[in-house]
This record gives C-alpha cells, structure tokens and sequence, in this order.
C-alpha cells in the first residue's frame, strides 16, 4: 500500500516544543492524532497508545500560534489546512472560546480497497460501519478515487467538513477525477445531496458520515433514482444500525407487525413481531473492526430479516494477510447482540495476492488452490459423513419404544440423551406445553420440537418420518462419491453439502454457491437433485453460479 500524509505541512502549524519531538520521533508515520489542551501537557496518540511530548504546559498562547496558521473553524468547529487532509477540530469554553486543539492526521492510503474491489464492480449501494477512527474516510477516499480514474464514472463527494478532500477550493490529488461538493453548514449536508442529484447527473454519491434522519431520508431519495451510493456510518455491527431509530430507514427500516393466530403458530413465533418495512437503501453492508479485517454483508435485507427473526446468519470475514495476500472466510453467528460467537465453517477462500485484478473467472480458474491441502478436505468429508445420522432427543416418550421403532424401520435416526447436542426434539404435545425451559432451550439453539398426541406406535412412526422428509436427509455415500476425484470437484461437492445441510435444509432459505465451471455446476446439481431439492444456474458464464431453493 502506498500511503501520503503531508505530515510535514501540519507539524508546520505547531510550537517548536511540539514539532521538534515529533520530527524525531521513530514511529511518526504511525501518528494518529496530536492533543493540545490549556493547562496540561501536548499528547500524541499512536496505534501503541498516547505519549507526552514534554513537560512545558499549553499556554492561550501556544493556542493562538496553531490557530492563526489554520483557515476558520466551520458550525461543526473543525478547520484543516489547504491542500491537506488533515482535520483540526477545537474545543471551546462558555464564552466560545478555544481551549482545546485535537490536529487529526490525514492519510491517503492507495489500495487499502482492494479488499472489496468485487463489489464496486458490480455497481451496488455500499455503506461502511465501524467506529470512529477505524479507517472509513479513508475508505472512501480511496474507493472515491478507484470509481472516477479506474472505472470511469461520474462520482461527486458532498464533503461536509472537508475530511474526504481536504480543506480549501481545490480538492486534493488522492480523490482523483472525483468531483466534491463542499457544504457550508453541517446542518444542510441533505440538502447538498439532493442538489447533486438534481444537478450534476452523477453516476455515484459519496457521503461521509450520515447521521441525522434527514441525511437517511436523501440517502433513501437518491437510491429509489438509480443513484449508487458509498456512505459511512458510525456503529460497530449492522445489528447497532437497526436499533438506532434515526438510521434504521437505510436498512429499509422496522415496524411491529401483528399476526393472526394460525400464522403465529405456523411460524412458530409470538403475535407480535419486527418486520422489514422497505427495501434497503444500500444492497451491501462492510463492518470495518479493524483497517485489516472487514466483515461483508452482501445482501443486506436478506441479513436484516434473518436478524429480525434470530435466524443464524452467515457472512464473510475478509483479512489482509502480511505477505499483501486477501484471504476470505464464511462464518456463521447468531444475531445476540453480535457478540462475536463466531464458529468458522470449514471451507476458507484464499485469493491470490492481488484480489483487486483477478476477475471472477480467475478465481473459479484457480480454486484448486482455495484450501490449504486436499488432507484437510477429506477431513471435513470424513467429519461430514459422521453427521449423516439425524441426532433425536426424545421427551416425555418411551425411549427403547422410539429406538426399536428406528431399529425396525433402518431410518438414519440417532437417540441422544444430550438435548444440547441435538438436532431435533421429538416430545409428547401436552408436556411441551408445560415446559418452558424446553422450549427456550429449542429456541436458543434454533432445534425444531415436533410433537405427538400419544405414546403409540403409530403415532411415532409418522413424526419420525415427518422428520426424515424434512429434513431430506441424503443417503447417498459420501465416500464413494468423491473417489477418484480431482481436489476442486471435491471442493466443490463439499461447498454444496455444506450449504443444503447447514442453510437450505436447517434455514429454509435459498442460498447462491461461488461461481463453477460448467462441469462443476453439472456435478452440484446432481448433488443438489439427491436432496429432492431445486436448483438452477444462473450469472454471465465467467461467473455463472448455482442457486439453492428450500422446499416450499
């Protein structure tokens, strides 16, 4: 990565007592930012932590020395310097006056994008979460300059406080041919969006940080025009986004929604739920938690719902590794308050070292290499074939009754005594309903309960078959399947028993696999055919892939 910070220009602008330490000091290229507040020491704040400058004390007139070499402080009582991206934000008494400096520095970071290169090629709304100082303006510098040089479109930046491109009437080099529109009051930075729309024919609108339900109102405007749009938002997981009452419209926004009886009990949910009210502003949502680790929701309202419901969601976790190289990992978490009860799901895409110009056909080209080794494939396999058997934990039932039942019918059915390991619980219909703590321990671990009338054989019977014939087990013979197979049609055939066992048959949900080769997609859709499920193709050939639909 290439990195500019004009460093020198805003050491320019401070006291000898400050510059001259910092000058010096081994790691300033990793400076963050510089505290300068009346009465007390000079501070700088590193990745590693903050540092005292030296032991004199900030004086009115040490203040006063920043602040005439710096332009006017705006309504939001942030300044810069021309032709920089640095940001000097004041703090200020109750007479108005400047008591506090914090100088912010700002830095162009070439290629810090390529992490999400693919989904700016596809021309979708992208809005960028994560907490202050995390890198999301720098973001979208960059994502503002790949856009108007490398993809040639027309992109205009409403820049509020001049963060994006800097302070003064011309913007800086790192947005490129982006053109910025600058906003004289905080306050009006809708009004702004609007105005672009109106006139100035954009193909793309970057906005940094929107905050207020006007901004999400002109977002949502801007998007029903056919307007791609790239903003940042603060919050550290899209689950803060949809609590938040101002910002939840960019995510289509929530209502309470009221159930009849018979559609509460088919879903087997309270009368009252939260539901999506529309179709979401921005298609992709990115959790930045650190500049090396970006999560990425590509379907956002999908994700929504299934947050909504407490379904488990499955996204990706995309890493800059040291060697420059990208790596990808699909990862499942429950929606409790995104506590990062993360389990990793056993297929890991690593692309190579450039992600940003490998094309989809390159990555299917090279998916031999999407694993470390073709041990660790057939581990998962072998791990696979071992949860072929349907885990039942029997309630209130007779359990050698249910086990001579599965003996005498060879069903792929395993009793536990273990609830928590599970997959469904069979139980007598008139003591579930006096057992609470069954139902919440069901609810928890997402375990459908089927239930019974009586402990009679017959009845019995046909709640295991129910369960076999939902859950389409596959008897097919895991083993002897991928004999004789090259490692990438083995990947293959793992990613899509993946996907039919973990999502379409646990979820109910249709899901989209990574793009194949023809040959490749014939070999799923034979898979996907011994499920009694529904697939299709779909996608141009370089990136046609195949999609999943659940039983309906």
């Amino acid at each position: 990565m290439l990195i500019a910070d004009d460093l020198d220009k805003l050491l320019d602008i401070l006291p000898d007592f400050i510059r001259m330490p910092l000058e010096r000091h081994p790691e300033n290229k990793l400076l963050i930012e510089i505290v300068m507040d009346l009465g007390r020491r000079p501070e700088a704040r590193f990745p590693a932590g903050p540092e005292y400058l030296s032991t004199r004390i900030i004086s009115w007139q040490d203040l006063d020395f920043c602040i005439k070499r710096i332009g006017n402080f705006s309504g939001d009582n942030r300044s810069g310097i021309e032709r920089t991206l640095h940001r000097i934000s004041s703090m200020r008494n109750r007479k108005g006056n400047i008591i506090g400096l914090t100088c912010r520095v700002g830095r162009a970071i070439f290629g810090t994008i390529s992490i999400i290169r693919d989904l700016l090629e596809g021309s979708r709304s992208l809005l960028l979460l994560g907490k202050p100082g995390v890198g999301k303006t720098t973001a979208i510098r960059e994502i503002a300059r790949v856009l108007a040089d490398e993809m040639e479109k027309r992109v205009v930046i409403i820049d509020t406080s001049n963060e994006i491109a800097g302070d003064g009437d011309i913007p800086h080099p790192a947005i490129g041919r982006a053109r910025r529109m600058q906003v004289s009051r905080p306050e009006l930075q809708h009004q702004v969006m609007i105005e672009a729309v109106e006139n100035h024919m954009p193909e793309v609108i970057i906005i940094d940080e929107i905050g207020t339900e006007l901004e999400a109102l002109a977002a949502r405007t801007i998007a029903e025009r056919g307007v791609q749009l790239v903003g940042t938002a603060h919050g550290n997981y899209l689950e803060s986004l949809i609590k938040n009452p101002i910002l939840s419209d960019l995510l289509g926004g929530i209502q309470y929604v009221t159930l009849g009886d018979d559609e509460a009990k088919r879903r087997g949910s309270q009368k009252s739920i939260l539901e999506r009210k529309a179709s979401p502003a921005f298609q992709v949502a990115i959790e930045i938690h650190s500049r090396e680790n970006w999560i990425v929701h590509e379907q956002v309202d999908q994700t929504v719902d299934q947050l909504l419901q407490g379904s488990i969601l499955w996204t990706q976790r995309r890493k800059f590794k040291k060697n420059g190289a990208i790596c990808i990992e699909c990862e499942k978490y429950t929606s409790a308050n995104f506590s990062m009860n993360l389990s990793h799901t056993h297929v890991k895409w690593k692309n190579s070292k450039h992600l940003s110009n490998a094309s989809n056909t390159e990555r299917s080209s090279h998916s031999n290499k999407l694993l470390e080794s073709k041990s660790s494939t057939v581990l998962e396999i072998r791990r696979l074939n071992t949860n072929s058997h349907i885990l039942l934990y029997s309630y209130a039932l007779n359990i050698q009754q249910v086990e001579a039942i599965i003996f005498a019918l060879q069903l792929p059915i395993k009793v536990t005594r273990e609830i928590l390991k599970s997959d469904v619980i069979l139980a007598l219909r008139a003591n579930v309903k006096q057992n609470t703590k069954l139902r919440q321990i069901a609810k928890t671990r997402h375990v459908t309960i089927y239930t019974v009338q009586s402990n009679t054989v017959s009845h019995i019977t046909r709640a295991l078959k129910q369960i076999l014939s939902l859950n389409k087990i596959s008897y097919l013979n895991w083993q002897k399947l991928c004999d004789d197979r090259k490692a990438i049609e083995i990947i293959s055939l793992s990613e899509t028993r993946i996907a039919i066992e973990k999502i379409v048959l646990s979820q109910k949900q249709s899901v989209e696999l990574l793009p194949r080769s023809a040959n490749l997609r014939k070999l799923q859709h034979q898979l996907i055919k011994s499920y009694n499920l529904r697939s299709r193709s779909f996608g141009e050939e370089s990136d046609r892939r195949v999609r999943i639909y659940p039983i309906s």
